[in-house]
């Protein structure tokens, strides 16, 4: 690996100074290093990556990250995420351990893991309007202070709850340290194949997370709500969606699209855990 491009977050590294130490370190050691450092300028451009790029160097958070994997668009690039911010689940590598780090990569010494991504498609009146692909989590949430939303949710086709509370979260194993983890959903390692349902606030004794198989399509729909201001809103991967009209539904299912990440041997889930939770 000799071919390296750097998305830079000016909020994260407001003068460049440490994405310009990580460039001159990859340069010291005879390979190519490129910046993007518009990142801030425009939140809904796509990104571009020379071709010949072989890694792509996140330096900020997971929030740069997911932000970065939407805007790269079905990129099959390798991520490896420099954390400058507080847990960095996805954005594992410490500044302080990359010169080790780049040894690594430079010497072909890591692994390529392709992160299961999820795909909503939202239907107004049995129409798809939107779809999205996510990383993390794709959640139906109530808006402002109009009380509860009614969310009826099926798998397969068979009905297996409606749920009176703040919403519903669909999660990949990615995403299980996210939205999910502080709604009382199980951790999950990021290499499982599995899906995560899990009720936000739900009014109800029984209502637990469901773990689920990626062969698996949930449908949630919102229900007639008695209070005629009560809205439910779309989002993910933290980035609002739109607004849902009663009645409308969300398709949620394995995508097509996958997001490589670089791991190094040294580095495991457990390890990540013990640090960041425990």
């Amino acid at each position: 690996m000799k071919h390296f491009h750097i998305i830079a977050n000016k909020r994260k590294d407001s003068n460049l100074e440490i994405t310009e130490q990580i460039r001159q370190l990859i340069l010291s050691h005879g390979a190519e290093c490129g910046v993007y450092d518009q990142y801030d300028e425009d939140k809904d451009s796509p990104i571009p990556v020379p071709e010949e790029t072989e890694c792509i160097l996140v330096v900020g958070g997971d929030g740069t990250i997911l932000d970065a994997v939407r805007r790269l668009e079905d990129n099959t690039i390798p991520l490896l995420g420099v954390n400058l911010g507080t847990l960095g689940f996805l954005a594992d590598i410490k500044l302080s351990d990359f010169g080790f780090v780049i040894e690594h990569l430079l010497n072909d010494h890591y692994q390529v893991e392709k992160r299961l991504m999820i795909r909503a498609d939202v239907y107004h009146e049995d129409k798809i309007v939107r779809s999205f692909h996510a990383l993390n989590d794709v959640n139906i949430n109530r808006v402002g202070t109009y009380g509860p939303i009614n969310l009826n949710v099926s798998i397969n086709g068979y009905q297996i709850d409606s749920y009176h509370g703040d919403g519903i979260i669909v999660c990949t194993p990615t995403g299980s340290t996210g939205y999910n983890l502080s709604a009382g959903g199980p951790i999950i390692n990021p290499t499982c194949r599995n899906f995560v349902l899990t009720p936000i606030c739900s009014h109800s004794l029984t209502a637990r997370p469901i773990v689920l198989s990626t062969d698996d399509q949930i449908l949630i729909e919102v229900e007639s709500m008695k209070n005629p201001n009560a809205q439910a809103m779309l989002c993910f991967d933290g980035r609002e969606g739109f607004l849902m009209d009663q009645t409308d539904y969300v398709k949620v299912y394995k995508s097509d699209k996958y997001t490589p990440f670089v791991k190094m041997h040294e580095v495991s889930f457990v390890d990540i855990l013990k640090e960041k939770l425990l």
